[in-house]
């Protein structure tokens, strides 16, 4: 079967399914270290990488995952990598790394120099040999919300003094990023996005505020950027976003429930589907969904956590999707993992046997409900 063909429409997806960051293997942080001390070539390094890809993906087949990631395996940031190999984007040592609870990560930041553009940008080869190795299975690439940029990087006055233009210039670089991936054969992209995560915690909001910036006004910025980056893609390209909520080394940023955004993700943004992490309390309840008015809306359910390895008790995960059926039909519904497992090259605090158990999970509690 080719690949393309396992979605034919938008309406199609996966009962189980997986955010795409996965734990660094041995062999790739060793080669990664290598190179930096020149002990390695860049072709080297990748010859490395290329076999370890390899590995991980017969693994998630192995499992029984119908989409396939490389578990971004050649990245050191979920969303800093991407960003960066923009036009007119560049990376930069902050003064501090970003801070979680008790945590604090590397310094890095990115900053927009000069007008946007898409151009001949290195996760398309990256794309390129996953889905050359992915066989009957669906190759489904992984790249940060066009709010990232926005939330999380500096843009110099000189260049962009209009912040609509911003967003403008910001829409059409997307388009473009969008459409190469396409041309590249993908057709199961993910947008990862932390922003609205945020605008759900009072605590965040109240530090957006602090920096200048109106909350409400950010997601009406960000909800018309999305739409204008996904508008005209091709019928059989799914888009869907993961909300997440800040995942490093097993700590976290945001708490609150989806009410204060629900309207406008599950009403007003055109993608296809949601990831929405729900394995702790701080997710809020189930009562958000019931703004999911189309009925070829999916929303994944991030019952099951990648923080931890001890496996969660597979009826109280079934009770939770029974639950949430109250709000939206269960036929709309699907289960994953809250986020990925190494949104960061230092990933999470256990161990790749218990993260592929954790995704064996998954799948079968998947496999019970969804007969």
């Amino acid at each position: 079967m080719n690949q393309n063909s396992i979605i034919s429409d938008k309406k199609t997806f996966f009962r189980a399914d997986q955010v795409g960051s996965l734990l660094r293997s041995e062999k790739v942080k060793l080669a990664r270290l290598q190179r930096v001390a020149g002990e390695m070539t860049s072709e080297q390094l990748r010859h490395v990488e290329n076999e370890e890809i390899t590995r991980i993906v017969e693994k998630q087949k192995e499992i029984g995952l119908q989409a396939v990631t490389d578990g971004e395996f050649r990245r050191a940031w979920w969303h800093f990598d991407f960003l960066e190999n923009l036009v007119g984007v560049e990376e930069y040592i902050a003064e501090k790394g970003i801070q979680f609870h008790q945590k604090q990560t590397k310094s890095r930041g990115i900053k927009v120099i000069d007008k946007l553009d898409f151009g001949h940008h290195p996760m398309l080869e990256d794309y390129k040999f996953l889905h050359s190795i992915a066989g009957s299975h669906l190759a489904k690439m992984t790249i940060p919300s066009p709010s990232m940029l926005h939330f999380r990087g500096e843009i110099e006055e000189t260049v962009y003094g209009d912040t609509e233009e911003f967003f403008h210039d910001l829409a059409l670089t997307y388009k473009k990023a969008i459409q190469s991936f396409y041309d590249a054969g993908c057709r199961y992209l993910q947008l990862d996005d932390t922003s609205w995560a945020y605008l759900c915690s009072e605590e965040q909001k109240e530090q957006i505020k602090a920096k200048g910036l109106d909350p409400d006004q950010l997601k009406i910025w960000y909800a018309r950027t999305i739409n204008e980056a996904i508008a005209d893609r091709p019928n059989d390209l799914r888009i869907t976003m993961h909300i997440c909520r800040g995942n490093f080394r097993s700590t976290w940023i945001s708490s609150g429930g989806y009410e204060p955004v629900a309207e406008t993700l599950f009403d007003q943004l055109q993608i296809d589907g949601f990831f929405l992490e729900y394995d702790s309390e701080r997710a809020g309840g189930f009562e958000p969904l019931r703004f999911v008015k189309r009925k070829d809306l999916q929303i994944v359910l991030g019952l099951i956590t990648s923080k931890f390895g001890e496996l969660e008790n597979s009826d109280d995960i079934k009770r939770r999707i029974e639950e949430a059926s109250r709000f939206i039909d269960i036929n709309q519904l699907a289960l994953s993992p809250q986020c990925g497992f190494s949104s960061t090259e230092e990933g999470n605090l256990l161990t790749e046997e218990q993260q592929w158990a954790k995704l064996r999970h998954v799948v079968e509690i998947s496999r019970d409900i969804w007969k």
